[in-house]
């Protein structure tokens, strides 16, 4: 089974490059406070390596 991560948004996204807010989009975050559960993957390793400043990762089972 693979492992999941919870990435939380803690920044706003107004104000950062387009790319980064349709990252933030990709991975289903729109407000700050939105919490979503992703697989562990290389691409969503990915993105959250794309917007580290603006979220807040944990691993969870």
């Amino acid at each position: 089974m693979m492992a999941k991560l919870q990435v939380t948004q803690t920044r706003s996204a107004i104000g950062r490059k387009q790319n980064q807010r349709e990252t933030l989009r990709t991975l289903g975050l729109k407000r700050i406070g939105d919490v979503v559960v992703k697989e562990d993957r290389p691409e969503i390793r990915g993105m959250i390596a794309t917007v580290p400043h603006l979220v807040d990762v944990k691993t969870v089972d």
